[in-house]
């Protein structure tokens, strides 16, 4: 092999070694019991784990029994404090490559080679509920990555919201504590519909623009896979020649950002509270991984006050119009966790985990921020060394004089612990700027200690009037309804008079709106900001529109057409969509032909609210028993409320219409084997070939809703 060869090989070695050693890494830790013999903490082989040692068959136990203390003394404690916030949360493994190299922005290391798969894990999760919570509740989901990269750690720690409830940390509490459930009575759970936080909203109103964001779609989300996330704070990216420049971070679904309806939340929360859970796992586990490019926003330093709101300010978000999003990577999520607890549950996020080349700015949440996190942290995972867990393990090399204490698992050499030092040759040194020290950007900081807010945070409603106007005439009724609900079970007549007079603030036709649901009376003058300006990027009308990995739930019974329903699976699986056979009895169904086909659900396992569309098939004996099962009809019916994509093929179609679903044009016997699509309803009859309809169906599943529907009902 030639030096250049040579050269060439290690290049590419070290370009795949950061990923490996993450991978080494963890595996290192990971045990697999199959065909092993059981033993106690200290390896001592145990006979047996089903009964205590007594005196006597009927006897008394006898402390002396070391196996049964030692078993539930660790079941004892085998809880740990779950996240004041974020306790309810989900993970995988993945990577990121950057698509080119950023060193004109930053000299961050992890993103200038396009070729190097850095690895991640990144963890989901709601704000408020408790771990027990249902994942579709109306809240902010926690999107925060964990970077392995080889100059250490990096935590882009987000929420799938670009803004915040506040603008100063020393709110963080106040905001959690009046979201939770009232401490008199510990109800709701994970909620805000109730009188603490409406309270907390109409004398904060820094909150306007959030609150706005959570009612809105983006609060109920179809999939973790389905949603942005935001760095939410102002960082900054610094090069190597020292140029900073301010950075705003974004998560952009390669699938596009959609959402649950309302009433579709509340019933998979009884349903399937694991449905975000499930849905993650169950993408990873078909190789249907998530994908996300990373974009980021930059703002020249000079340009700081070229803006009529505060680029500090956490409730503010940049106008992609105005500051467009530049895509520069892509995450990959690829490896479903081997054990919830060693990994999701303690895995450790700190917004102060950089590394060089980004650094932070005098946003004063993110200030706060950088304190609260590894103090939290201290409590929950019992110590200081929770850095040493796998999960949390830095690929590279961590040498510090920062030891001892609970749960250590490193041993260390030496005589020295303490730095400057004689004895050990200084051993371990600081690095050099060039050696790759990390070195906070030198930014001019003066002026007198105060506690006060700057003037330019002061507008807490244009933004939100923005938000608003951005929002399609489908969204502002999602938005409407949200408000309904929320405002609408707080038992306090004077906060919910003065969620309108707040609202009035933002629009008069919003403050209005909100009056006529909830029992008050509309506001007295006209309001508003006299904002008339909006965002496309910020409503989920413009969003990307995908089939892939959407779900289909098939039903059938008995005399279903073999070769109808298996052309129309073989045909969504080439899209990526998979399917489910939905019947009364699980085993299986015999087609019309003989052949048989294996049930998946039953309609006492499943809904329609599970599913992205549903497929009736032909076969008259199979429609006839469809027409006579109750739930199979409410199960059309519901989809159809829900706006989904529904498709119906040859005797399938009846069933339309005894789901009590009019207005809509169908394919009747007489027409021809063309589908006809009305309001996402798409039919056909007289067909063989099932190709022509289930593009149809196919291209009806990718819009995801068919707002229009909405409409009609």
């Amino acid at each position: 092999m030639s030096d250049h060869e040579r050269l060439h090989s290690n290049e590419n070695q070290k370009k795949l070694n950061n990923l490996d050693a993450k991978e080494k890494q963890l595996e290192s830790f990971t045990i697999d019991h199959t065909g092993k013999r059981m033993t106690t903490n200290q390896g001592l082989r145990v006979s047996n784990d089903d009964d205590s040692l007594r005196a006597g068959r009927r006897g008394p136990t006898i402390m002396e029994d070391f196996h049964f203390r030692e078993k539930m003394t660790h079941f004892d404690h085998e809880r740990i404090p779950e996240r004041v916030v974020h306790a309810r949360g989900s993970g995988a493994h993945g990577y990121f490559q950057v698509y080119e190299p950023m060193h004109e922005l930053t000299e961050a290391g992890f993103l200038q080679d396009p070729s190097k798969k850095t690895p991640v894990f990144v963890r989901f999760s709601t704000v408020l509920g408790s771990k027990g919570s249902p994942d579709t509740a109306r809240d902010v989901r926690g999107f925060a990555t964990k970077f392995y990269t080889e100059e250490g750690i990096f935590d882009l720690v987000g929420n799938n919201i670009p803004i915040f409830f506040i603008q100063d940390a020393m709110k963080f509490p106040d905001v959690i504590h009046a979201g939770k459930p009232e401490p008199n009575r510990e109800i709701p759970q994970a909620a805000t519909a109730h009188d603490t936080f409406w309270d907390f909203v109409v004398n904060n109103t820094e909150t306007a623009h959030m609150v706005l964001w959570v009612l809105s779609d983006r609060g109920i989300p179809r999939s973790f896979r389905m949603m942005e996330g935001f760095g939410v704070h102002t960082f900054r990216f610094v090069n190597k020649q020292g140029k900073a420049r301010f950075v705003k971070f974004h998560w952009k679904p390669i699938l596009g950002v959609h959402s649950l309806v309302w009433e579709e939340a509340q019933q998979l929360a009884g349903k399937d509270p694991d449905y975000h859970r499930r849905d993650l796992w169950n993408a990873i586990d078909a190789e249907h991984f998530p994908e996300y490019e990373l974009g980021v926003q930059i703002l020249e330093e000079e340009d700081e006050f070229a803006f009529d709101f505060d680029i500090l300010d956490p409730t503010k978000f940049w106008p992609e119009e105005d500051i467009p999003v530049r895509k520069i990577g892509k995450l990959t999520l690829d490896r479903n966790v081997d054990n919830f607890f060693a990994e999701t549950e303690q895995v450790a996020f700190h917004v102060a985990n950089v590394v060089p080349g980004i650094d932070f700015t005098n946003d004063p949440l993110l200030q706060g921020r950088l304190f609260s996190y590894l103090d939290t942290q201290l409590i929950r995972l019992g110590g200081p060394n929770f850095h040493e867990i796998p999960i949390n393990r830095s690929v590279s090399a961590v040498v510090n004089n920062q030891r001892d204490g609970y749960h250590r698992m490193t041993i260390n050499r030496g005589v020295t612990s303490y730095s400057v030092n004689s004895l050990q040759n200084n051993d371990p040194k600081p690095s050099s700027e060039k050696e790759g020290g990390y070195v906070h950007y030198a930014e001019k900081v003066d002026g007198r200690k105060i506690r006060e807010r700057s003037p330019s945070f002061n507008d807490h409603y244009s933004q939100a009037t923005f938000f608003w106007n951005s929002m399609s005439e489908v969204e502002k009724q999602h938005i409407i309804n949200a408000f309904h609900f929320e405002v609408g079970n707080v038992e306090n007549k004077q906060i919910r008079q003065r969620v309108v007079e707040v609202f009035n603030n933002v629009d008069s036709e919003l403050a209005t709106l909100i009056a006529a649901g909830i029992g008050v009376d509309p506001p007295m003058a006209p309001g508003g900001t006299g904002v008339k300006a909006s965002s496309p990027a910020v409503s989920q009308m413009t969003t990307k529109k995908s089939p892939k990995s959407r779900t289909v739930a098939i039903l059938a019974e008995n005399g279903v057409k073999y070769e109808e329903i298996t052309q129309v699976i073989k045909n969504l699986n080439i899209e990526g969509v998979s399917a489910n056979i939905i019947s009364k009895t699980l085993g299986f169904i015999t087609c019309e032909n003989g052949q048989e086909i294996k049930v998946d659900k039953t309609f006492t396992t499943s809904d329609s609210v599970m599913y992205d569309a549903v497929y009736l098939p032909g076969g008259t004996e199979s429609v006839t028993k469809l027409s006579e099962e109750a739930k199979a009809l409410q199960f059309i019916k519901e989809a159809y409320t829900h706006a989904k994509t529904i498709g119906a093929s040859n005797e399938g179609v009846e069933l339309i219409a005894d789901a009590q679903i009019y207005g809509i044009a169908i394919a009747s016997v007489e027409s021809s084997s063309s589908p006809i699509n009305s309001l996402g309803v798409i039919t056909i009859r007289n067909a063989t070939n099932m190709q022509s309809f289930t593009h149809a169906f196919t291209q009806g599943i990718a819009k995801h809703r068919h707002w229009s529907r909405e409409m009609n009902l």
